[in-house]
């Protein structure tokens, strides 16, 4: 029995979105070829996986207990693929990266120095995004590849990996704001002060918090709003040690935190052979 890899991302994202129509919106194709390709997923497979009596389908039982082998199946699909571009050796004409301000530059510096003698004559565009944009971006075809903070899940059109630097994030003020000058700070400190919040272009706006919260798409401008002593923020330590002489990390329970980094691609556009190689590349623990 063959079962083709574009049936079991179809029925994965219409799981995931909760109909056929947002599954086709999705993956560029019509309902109708959606709808059959399910069926006829659901006749190789020998049950029935959603239930079509209702306004929406709705996962059955078999469906339920199906899923995640499912959402296994494309993960093993993404690594079979990856390997193949980089024994075919396709070269794609641009390659465009969008990068977390989470992920560590260094590391990214020494790859870039290994990508210009392997590739030339390539074109590379590097856009800074977090987050939900940086799936946006590459949902859109708008860039390739993106790094940024690991989400707790993705959606089915999206492969993610781990990359094995993490990144550290703690709380920080600039030095002559008044919380910085506490030996200890709690929440109940922090909610009387400013919040510096990230909020990505697809963030839905957040709740009120009594004027106390200014926002922004990027640590970086983060950054500078809290050197400029407006409120606190958190960052990644490495940006602070680099670029943010001057702020203060505060002594909040809990902080800092390590965050896993994580590699994510559009599935239904595979990597070329230099979008490959970059996250393979990456993938390598950085030297001790």
């Amino acid at each position: 029995m063959f079962i083709s890899a574009d049936a079991i991302a179809a029925f994965v994202l219409a799981a995931e979105l909760g109909s056929f129509s947002a599954a086709a919106r999705r993956l560029g194709k019509r309902q109708s070829t959606i709808s059959e390709t399910i069926a006829n997923l659901e006749i190789d497979l020998g049950v029935t996986l959603f239930e079509r009596g209702g306004r929406q389908p709705q996962l059955t039982a078999a469906g339920q207990r199906l899923l995640p082998a499912a959402r296994q199946t494309l993960a093993a699909q993404d690594s079979l693929q990856l390997e193949a571009q980089l024994l075919a050796g396709g070269l794609e004409p641009r390659l465009t990266l969008v990068l977390s301000d989470t992920f560590h530059t260094g590391d990214f510096e020494a790859m870039l120095s290994e990508f210009a003698e392997r590739f030339p004559t390539l074109e590379l565009e590097c856009l800074v995004g977090e987050q939900e944009d940086v799936l946006a971006l590459l949902q859109s075809g708008r860039a390739q590849l993106g790094l940024l903070t690991a989400l707790a899940a993705y959606p089915a059109d999206i492969a993610s990996c781990s990359l094995p630097r993490p990144a550290d994030t703690a709380l920080y003020v600039a030095a002559g704001h008044a919380l910085a000058r506490q030996d200890t700070v709690t929440a109940a400190h922090l909610r009387q002060h400013r919040e510096l919040r990230l909020k990505t272009y697809q963030d839905s706006p957040v709740a009120d918090n009594g004027g106390l919260c200014w926002s922004a798409p990027s640590y970086l401008l983060l950054m500078e709003m809290a050197l400029h002593g407006f409120g606190w923020a958190e960052l990644p330590d490495w940006l602070v040690a680099r670029y943010g002489a001057g702020l203060h990390a505060l002594p909040v329970a809990g902080w800092p935190r390590r965050q896993r980094i994580d590699a994510v691609w559009a599935r239904p556009r595979p990597l070329g052979a230099a979008a490959a190689w970059v996250l393979q590349r990456l993938l390598t623990p950085p030297a001790a």
